[in-house]
């Protein structure tokens, strides 16, 4: 995301959308009753009043709208704001849609932004141009090929295949396995071109031997390929290795995988019963007694004034946030801890019940300060 300016006194903010996660935040950053302006198409009410409205002809403008609705649609990466137009050559106060893409600059009025918003808006500046990476989860018959840019996992294709056992007559097992590992060679090779870095990952030796033959095919991204180990292949693998941090040097630039590996941490931090705050009461206490090193809050909780009141008080006792997606597996995990957690700086005990999850009780009793 491109800050191209900000005027604090008033709030007005104009950022160029470069990627498709910058969608997803804008979408997070917009509230309604807040103004967003952009370029868009529009009916011209100049067309002769006998030419039908569908067939009259539509003029390019810049049109601002009042946000009613804000729609982030991920599957096709588009962003739609809804609502009565308030500045524009014509149909003032009648409802509009502003259709929004990458390559878009869009102005909106922010008079007060929250800390989460500020995070969102800081990691979109920061992570101006997201790197794409490419990870390919392999094993035989289960594979799956993924582009990781910023926020967004993009699917590229699930290779399944039913393959022929080693001693099938003929050596239909062999040809089963060359056919398969040329079809994974040419989607790796296709995909990894454009790619900052090429990941291959899985539990058996298929990895290791598509990088040899990638190798035989094209060095040069043989050698910008990274090989890691998964007890999973297919979309299950990619999901481990995002979680387990071996990848790290690689997906550093990845928020993606930061949002994956921090909700693990946060996961094994409550399994030990230490150094976790879980729900909102429990993790107010532990803000307050200066406890906490990394909020995680659930993207569908922004809105909520408790809750933008307790990230501003995170803010003053200098804690990390971090925003984490819905209705991605960290997002689901993080839910069952009531979609607000937090990783504390040393072990710490709540005055109240051990936990405020809406889940079972914790295994442990935690320790001690």
């Amino acid at each position: 995301m491109r800050l191209v300016f900000r005027d604090r006194s008033t709030g007005a903010l104009k950022v160029r959308l470069e990627t498709p996660s910058d969608l997803w935040r804008l979408a997070r950053l917009i509230r309604p009753g807040e103004t967003v302006g952009a370029s868009t198409t529009r009916r011209d009410p100049e067309a002769p009043q006998d030419v039908p409205g569908a067939e009259r002809t539509r003029r390019r403008v810049y049109l601002v709208v009042r946000a009613e609705q804000v729609d982030f649609h991920g599957f096709n990466q588009h962003l739609r704001v809804t609502g009565p137009i308030v500045e524009g050559p014509f149909d003032l106060g009648r409802h509009h849609t502003l259709d929004l893409a990458e390559g878009d600059d869009v102005t909106l009025s922010k008079p007060e932004i929250s800390v989460a918003e500020q995070a969102l808006l800081d990691e979109g500046v920061a992570g101006r141009g997201d790197p794409a990476i490419v990870i390919a989860a392999v094993d035989w018959g289960d594979s799956s090929v993924v582009r990781v840019r910023g926020r967004s996992i993009e699917p590229v294709a699930d290779v399944r295949r039913t393959l022929a056992g080693k001693h099938f007559d003929g050596g239909q097992g062999e040809k089963d396995r060359a056919s398969y590992l040329e079809e994974l060679r040419a989607l790796v090779e296709r995909e990894g071109a454009d790619a900052t870095a090429l990941i291959v990952a899985g539990p058996g030796f298929l990895k290791e031997a598509l990088v040899r033959r990638l190798a035989e095919t094209s060095p040069e991204l043989a050698r910008r390929v990274r090989v890691y180990p998964t007890a999973e292949a297919g979309r299950v693998g990619v999901d481990e290795l995002l979680r387990s941090g071996r990848a790290s040097e690689v997906l550093r630039a990845s928020v993606a995988a930061q949002e994956a590996e921090v909700v693990e941490q946060l996961v094994q931090a409550v399994a030990g019963g230490r150094r976790a705050a879980v729900g909102r009461r429990e993790v107010a206490e532990a803000i307050d007694a200066g406890a906490v090193e990394t909020l995680l809050v659930g993207e569908r909780l922004l809105a909520e004034p408790a809750v933008v009141a307790l990230l501003d008080r995170a803010r003053g006792a200098r804690a990390r946030l971090f925003v984490v997606r819905a209705d991605d597996p960290p997002g689901r995990r993080l839910a069952a801890f009531g979609e607000i957690a937090a990783i504390l700086r040393y072990d710490w005990t709540s005055a109240g019940p051990a936990t405020g999850s809406p889940g079972p009780p914790r295994a442990a009793p935690r320790g001690g300060a």
